[in-house]
């Protein structure tokens, strides 16, 4: 790998919130330091929220509600989302760069996320006039008919992963439907989404209606899902988090839609493509260096072509090598020392419980990158359906295989964990693949790809992985309430 050593901070970064069309400071007067995780240097500051925070934020968000952006018609509200789809787009080198710094994912990994938030304004832009109702037929002597009506101020708590992406695919539906936002993204990677508020005043957005407010879970995240004024919450994050979430939203009966992360199987039957199944296990593992919800953390396989694949995915994890992400490493480094430090207490422990390690297992260090949080990409041979490692979610560039005997076996090995975000199948039966995609308890199935679909496509999961849907069409029905009209003629 040629490194260019230009990891060089952009000039005049966000440092406030934006609350109200204003830029904002917390009330508290506290900041918090972002830092790039290749290299541990401070690249960012920006403010420490609290809960008065919040209820000014909210406060904001529902007299934007009664003001100008209630009149403003469903084709109006779509130009807004088609030309903040074209100013990302044209700040996307930019942002692209920030957000490598702030997460440590590669450039190349970044630029396609910034394409993809561009894609979730776009489509949601052509989508805000068409939200129609139905007409009901009661019979000569009635009319009826329902309407589909913003549900209020929705609240979006963001994952660090994937800042940009993530904000994009809650706030473009939110607002294609009617509805004003308060977005708190991660403390760790909130640059990007305090640039796109200010991408959303220049796309025409009237003041008020998107606010972003930065802060940790606890001081902010809790008061904004806790809100009264709050009707609907999205978040993405732990199961832990997730479910008192759900508990705080419960106290004044706001909806909620949770993406709770996944321990995600792919399936590998006998009679695979073993060359693609092979380079799509190695994505869907080593993406984003493992920290991704939808990871393909579990190679679930079939016996006759174990060999091959343990032979062939070793050798493609140990050709990764890791670095800056503005130097498009193959691998980048974890987040933060935290996630370093659960990564390697999983496998110490796998390793303590006589599971072998058959490549990587170890904190890495990167000539230059001596401040970083790097580990090895690592495999994890022959693990028990009942490991610890095989049964929760590690969030590394960790892949456990489990080796089967049977398309039957698989699909068991496949239901086994308390998740159901993602599974995957490599088979050249379409029978085969069919049945894998009725039996696994998954809201995602990928066949003979993994990461497939795209923005259209709806995305959640069942089980731990928890509830309601983002993405596509579905992602709509979080945002909008329906109200029937019905008259005597």
């Amino acid at each position: 790998m040629t490194q260019t050593r230009d990891w060089s901070i952009p000039q005049d970064l966000p440092e406030t919130m934006v609350i109200g069309g204003e830029p904002v400071t917390a009330g508290g007067g506290g900041a918090i330091e972002t830092i790039d995780p290749a290299t541990g240097r401070i690249i960012g500051r920006f403010p420490d929220a609290d809960a008065n925070d919040v209820d000014r934020a909210v406060t904001n968000a529902k007299q934007a509600l009664q003001g100008e952006w209630r009149s403003f018609t469903p084709a109006a509200r779509g130009r807004i989302l088609y030309q903040t789809a074209a100013l990302i787009r044209a700040d996307a080198e930019l942002l692209a760069r920030v957000e490598t710094l702030e997460s440590g994912k590669p450039i190349r990994e970044a630029r396609g996320d910034i394409e993809t938030a561009a894609g979730y304004f776009e489509y949601y832009a052509g989508i805000a006039d068409k939200l129609q109702g139905d007409t009901i037929p009661l019979g000569p002597d009635y009319m009826s008919f329902t309407l589909h009506e913003p549900v209020g101020v929705t609240a979006h708590i963001i994952p660090w992963n994937f800042p940009l992406v993530t904000t994009a695919r809650g706030v473009a539906p939110a607002l294609a439907a009617g509805n004003t936002a308060v977005v708190k993204p991660a403390e760790q990677t909130s640059l990007t989404s305090l640039m796109l508020a200010e991408i959303l005043l220049r796309a025409g957005l009237p003041a008020g209606v998107c606010n972003i407010i930065t802060g940790f879970g606890p001081s902010a995240g809790g008061p904004l899902s806790a809100h009264p004024d709050v009707a609907h919450v999205t978040f993405t994050g732990s199961v832990v988090t997730g479910k008192t979430v759900m508990q705080t939203a419960a106290e004044h009966v706001a909806s909620v839609t949770l993406e709770l992360g996944g321990k995600s199987p792919v399936v590998v039957l006998a009679d695979a493509d073993l060359e693609a199944a092979v380079e799509g296990c190695l994505k869907a593992i080593y993406l984003n260096a493992g920290q991704v919800c939808s990871a393909g953390s579990r190679l679930v396989v079939e016996r006759p072509v174990y060999a091959q694949m343990m032979d062939r995915l070793v050798a493609g994890a140990e050709a990764l090598t890791l670095g800056h992400g503005l130097d498009d490493a193959p691998l980048g480094p974890l987040i933060s020392q935290q996630q370093l430090d659960r990564v390697a207490g999983y496998v110490d422990n796998a390793r303590a419980a006589s599971i072998s390690v058959a490549t990587g297992g170890h904190v890495a260090e990167v000539e230059g990158l001596e401040g970083g949080v790097f580990y090895a990409p690592t495999i994890l041979d022959d693990v028990a359906t009942d490991a610890i490692v095989a049964q929760e979610e590690i969030f590394g560039p960790v892949l456990c295989v489990q080796v089967v005997d049977s398309p039957e076996e698989a699909i068991s090995v496949a239901n086994s964990t308390e998740f159901g975000l993602v599974a995957g199948i490599y088979t050249r039966d379409v029978t085969r693949a069919l049945n894998f995609a009725r039996d696994v308890d998954a809201g995602q199935i990928f066949i003979n790809q993994y990461f497939a679909g795209g923005i259209a496509t709806p995305f959640g999961g069942t089980k731990n992985s928890g509830f309601g849907r983002e993405k596509g069409l579905a992602a709509l029905a979080s945002y909008y309430q329906v109200k029937c009209v019905t008259a005597r003629i």
